[in-house]
């Protein structure tokens, strides 16, 4: 018996196995990309840190982090698709999306927003505070100083100028985001904090609503990456302190000085605090607000 195999056989067989290897090994693709826009405040931390550990590499998802110190540039980017989505508040997210904007919100996020006082303020039953108009800041204005003083709102959009005009002394109070009020305490101002009495912050991570049907599992790889982050902090807050000094790059002085804010897995703003922010922002606009919040509740991108 002839046991040789002739090279044509051969050739036609070991095509037949690459052919058949190919068909039955799953198709290797890269991570999809998400660019994601960040303010600097403390609500960047887990997001920072997940970045710095590996682990949105690890979730399999390519993540590009850009810091945005003006509101409007942001916005800009989120318009424009500069960014696929980025951390933002509930009251911007109602204008926009009443403005045409599609956006979904796949995450609320923890922050922390002091008040500084100028040097030599004396006590008044009104005074002149610096915020942005259409943000948190207002909101939180209204929720904490309005029971005490009556106000006169100063509208001013970027966080730096916003600074600069306390310390310059010509309003009386200004809201701020952590660590950022912090480095108005090393110019001695007086830093006012106020008890949150919701289990929520107006902040959220929102994504367009196209990068949202075309990248939502990385979105979820995303929260995912987040939530180890989280955990982190959770047990050792101080990575938060030397990654915001770090990455803001600010003042190391701060790093002690500065107020976080108790950290959450990934969860989406609740029914309830949904409906009070809706009732201000309804007054803030001189109009209700008739969104249907389900629709636009990220709820297939929760880990």
């Amino acid at each position: 018996m002839d046991h040789r195999i002739r090279p044509g056989i051969t050739g036609r067989l070991i095509a037949s196995i690459v052919i058949l290897s190919a068909l039955t090994l799953p198709a290797w693709s890269a991570p999809v990309k998400l660019k994601v826009g960040l303010m600097p405040a403390v609500d960047a931390a887990p997001m920072l840190l997940a970045a710095e550990r590996g682990f949105f590499a690890a979730e399999g998802v390519d993540v590009e982090l850009v810091v945005f110190t003006n509101a409007n540039e942001r916005q800009v980017a989120l318009q424009t698709g500069a960014v696929d989505g980025t951390i933002t508040d509930l009251v911007a997210f109602v204008y926009n999306v009443q403005g045409g904007f599609d956006l979904r919100i796949a995450s609320s996020t923890d922050g922390s927003f002091p008040f500084l006082v100028r040097k030599d303020y004396v006590e008044s039953t009104r005074v002149r505070v610096a915020m942005m108009e259409v943000s948190v800041s207002n909101y939180l204005a209204d929720a904490w100083l309005r029971p005490r003083y009556e106000l006169e709102k100063i509208f001013i959009t970027e966080i730096p100028a916003r600074l600069e005009v306390i310390k310059a002394g010509k309003v009386d109070m200004a809201c701020l985001p952590e660590p950022i009020a912090s480095m108005g305490v090393l110019s001695g101002l007086e830093k006012r904090e106020f008890s949150n009495t919701d289990d929520y912050y107006p902040d959220i991570l929102v994504f367009t609503a196209a990068a949202a049907a075309k990248k939502l599992d990385a979105i979820r790889r995303f929260n995912r990456a987040v939530d180890r982050a989280v955990a982190e902090l959770v047990a050792e807050p101080s990575l938060a302190r030397a990654l915001l000094v770090e990455k803001l790059k600010l003042d190391p002085r701060v790093k002690d000085m500065m107020t976080l804010p108790t950290w959450h897995p990934t969860r989406l703003p609740g029914a309830e605090y949904l409906a009070k922010v809706s009732a201000w922002i309804a007054d803030l606009q001189g109009k209700p607000v008739t969104l249907d919040w389900s629709r636009y509740l990220l709820r297939a991108a929760l880990p």
